[in-house]
């Protein structure tokens, strides 16, 4: 930034700015989809298909190129061929020479074919693990590197407030401490490697109206600063994210896409970002034809690019020709279009496409090597969350309830079940059912069976994930009659707009299992047979019947679409190979009615004598049991008093106290026990994973900033108060094991933007005893 606040570009982008025609700079600020056809990969995909011949979109250069390996199941090794040539041609044929920016979607691995598929990023929040995360972002960015892409559009920054939405399992969380570390550590993890993360959705997406796709927001300013807007402000200046994408949602009547507020004041104003703003698919024509808040594309145009978004993408629908006359008439500025060109050629400049030697030489590369499974396995293991359990799990090999087992339920012997909606699996092969996987995805009934190789397992499927056809409980009923335990796998199935049960689109009235799944699991617990429920779904449900219920299963086992060794992982946890040690990232609903429901609720949010109704969730925020036990004590701070606007140290004692070795996810909460506007009952401050072997015990410290205690005033200015403040070690949000308390002195501070708020909580140590 020079002086006046305005980015300093090199000679070399202001040159190549100067002698741009504006048919040129338009075509910088645009994408063009290469493979687009009938296939709905993106909202109205199909309705908003271009008719435009490649060769002619790209006579004036091309900004990016979209989803050139992730909309059809292209062979990577050939479409890395054909990129090296077309990225030459752009280079040699093309009057400025300006190469493309490759974008691709890498939610849970890169969504191309042969490529390795992840856990979804609520598995991320229940592992806990921003550190395992950066190492999988890493692995994800060198694939996606080694195959010419530049640009990730990952990770999702939405905070989790109603899980009927459909697009909860693309989130991390419903705390926005846990997704911001998190989606953080994805943003460095990737960004290591050379290609930039894009943030989504900025700002306000999760929080719509009954938990439906692009519906209003009414969330009111100190929501959407104090839990909305904190995850995306951590990445932007902690992690030094490159790339922002705009929310499809309107807030109090306005889109984000065209607020300026959101998406220039704040963004780059307040927090400083000098990156680069790309629209969601066809955002920008929405603003006309879902919006109506513009006349034509045109005006749409003008109000986005207003607003701060540079590049409309998934292709120019409304910032090429639309624009363009829009400009000629004297209706639009081109001082508009150059911000937003300068900005797209300085981002191609730091990601090496402008220089003089430029060159895509694609070589051999695996996809799927031994270091991506390793990395997905450890994560799907780490984010299965034992719910309950009476003592039957594990069932380790040899063990006489394990010789005869009855492995019931749709998802039992599904790849597609264990993935999620943004996989290649689920969002691009669905339209290709001759084609193969590509990578290697064993499903649970393959894995129980390496598990437990003696066993005699029957499989019945006994219904589908969806419907009302209950004609295969009776035989599921059999086969667990004849068995000496039941293991009962349902859950989702995900997909795009109505091809599943969750995913984009797929938003739900109730929380119950969808189908006739309940009535199978309680006609097999109804038998007498010890059941195990595990699901493996994309949200959680209602299922208190199955934890608080009188004949619930013995065990619930709750996997978050676990990817390519999810099965494995699941396997192990069943046998007692590996020790659950996930934690709930969201609270599991006690019902529909209940929603929205977050744990960051004040007093009257949360269950009371004064209504009928019980939010109370069935399971907390937090929660997860394991095979051994942990014991937590003597929580104590360094100093009883901390000026506002102070660090206070926090430490606490973790002992493992049963006989295997484990890993504890120490949280550390906190309450504002009065203030000027109200606050949660309960606040998660840090957070940190300990490997425990058994009788061993660990200190941890934690080096906690009074700005994580800030909050929006009443003038909405975010400030730091004095006053009490009480602090608990639990093994969730709502026990209190170990507890104390400390002063927050002095005057109240307003918290500048400057200030390192919400980088947050630090663990200075783990250390054993």
């Amino acid at each position: 930034m020079d002086r006046s606040g305005l980015p300093q570009y090199s000679a070399r982008v202001r040159d190549l700015h100067a002698r741009m025609t504006l048919e040129e700079k338009l075509a910088q600020i645009v994408g063009f989809w290469v493979d687009q056809g009938g296939e709905v990969v993106a909202p109205l995909a199909g309705e908003m298909a271009t008719s435009t011949k490649y060769e002619e979109a790209t006579r004036h250069g091309i900004g990016h190129l979209t989803r050139v390996y992730g909309t059809r199941p292209v062979d990577p090794a050939e479409r890395a061929a054909w990129l090296a040539r077309e990225q030459r041609r752009l280079r040699t044929q093309t009057r400025l020479g300006i190469p493309a920016i490759v974008h691709e979607e890498c939610l849970t691995g890169l969504a191309a074919w042969k490529a390795a598929a992840f856990p979804t990023p609520l598995a991320w929040g229940a592992s806990f693990d921003p550190q395992l995360v950066e190492r999988m972002a890493g692995l994800i960015g060198s694939s996606m590197r080694s195959l010419g892409i530049h640009q990730g559009l990952a990770p999702v920054l939405d905070v989790i407030r109603d899980p009927r939405w459909g697009r909860v399992d693309e989130c991390i969380a419903e705390d926005p401490y846990v997704v911001g570390t998190i989606g953080t550590a994805y943003v460095r993890g990737l960004q290591a490697e050379g290609v930039h993360a894009t943030l989504k959705h900025f700002v306000g997406y999760s929080a719509s109206q009954a938990g439906r796709n692009h519906a209003p927001v009414h969330a009111g300013p100190r929501e959407i600063a104090d839990v909305l807007l904190p995850p995306f402000e951590m990445a932007v200046r902690d992690g030094g994210v490159r790339s922002v994408m705009n929310s499809y949602a309107e807030i109090d009547g306005v889109p984000v896409g065209a607020d300026p507020a959101y998406l220039t004041e704040l963004l780059r104003g307040e927090w400083g970002f000098d990156g680069v703003v790309v629209s969601d698919y066809f955002a920008v024509a929405f603003l006309h034809m879902m919006h109506a808040i513009a006349a034509d594309d045109g005006e749409a145009a003008q109000l986005a690019l207003t607003a701060g978004i540079d590049v409309e993408l998934p292709t120019g629908d409304a910032y090429l020709e639309p624009l363009a006359a829009r400009v000629r008439a004297g209706l639009a500025d081109e001082a508009l279009i150059d911000t937003a060109v300068l900005r797209l050629l300085a981002q191609k400049e730091d990601l090496g496409l402008l220089e003089e030697d430029f060159a895509f030489e694609p070589e051999p590369v695996d996809l799927d090597s031994p270091e991506h499974r390793a990395v997905a396995r450890e994560l799907a293991e780490e984010s299965v969350v034992l719910l309950s359990n009476d003592g039957t799990l594990p069932l380790p090999e040899g063990d006489p309830r394990s010789r005869r087992i009855a492995l019931i339920g749709p998802n039992a012997d599904s790849r597609d079940a264990l993935m999620g909606c943004y996989s290649f699996a689920n969002h691009v092969l669905a339209h290709h059912p001759d084609v193969p996987l590509g990578v290697e995805i064993p499903t649970l009934a393959e894995s129980l069976r390496a598990e437990w190789p003696l066993a005699e397992i029957s499989q019945v499927a006994g219904c589908a994930v969806d419907g009302d056809d209950r004609s295969g409980i009776p035989a599921a009923v059999a086969a667990a009659r004849e068995s000496d335990v039941a293991i009962i796998v349902a859950g989702d199935r995900a997909g795009l707009f109505g091809r599943g049960t969750v995913g984009e689109g797929n938003d739900a009235e109730s929380l119950e299992l969808p189908g006739v799944q309940r009535e199978l699991v309680e006609a097999v617990v109804a038998t007498g047979t010890p059941v195990v429920l595990v699901l493996v779904t994309g949200r959680p449900y209602a299922i208190g019947w199955a934890i608080e219920g009188e004949h619930a299963p013995r065990a619930v086992v709750q996997a978050f679409f676990p990817g390519e060794e999810g099965a494995g992982a699941i396997a192990g946890i069943l046998s007692g190979r590996v020790t659950p040690s996930g934690r709930l990232p969201v609270s599991l609903p006690r019902s529909a009615g209940a929603q929205p429901y977050s744990y960051l609720h004040p007093i009257l949010g949360g269950n009371s004598e004064i209504t009928a109704t019980n939010t109370t969730p069935v399971l907390p925020f937090g929660h997860g049991l394991s095979y051994t036990t942990f014991e937590h004590s003597d929580l104590a701070v360094d100093a009883v008093e901390v000026p506002a606007g102070g660090t206070f140290g926090v430490s606490v004692t973790v002992r493992n106290t049963g006989e295997r070795a484990g890993a504890d996810v120490v949280q550390l909460y906190a309450h504002d026990e009065f203030a000027s506007v109200t606050r949660p009952v309960a606040q998660l401050l840090g957070y940190a994973r300990v490997d425990l072997e058994p009788g061993e015990s660990a200190a941890v410290e934690f080096r906690v900033p009074t700005s994580r205690l800030a909050f929006s005033d009443r003038s909405l200015r975010r400030v730091i108060e004095p006053g009490g403040i009480q602090l608990w070690v639990g093994p969730s949000c709502d026990k209190r094991e170990t507890e104390t308390r400390l002063e927050i002195t002095g005057d109240t501070v307003a918290v500048g933007v400057h200030d390192e708020r919400l980088v947050g909580v630090s663990v200075v140590a783990a250390v054993a005893l």
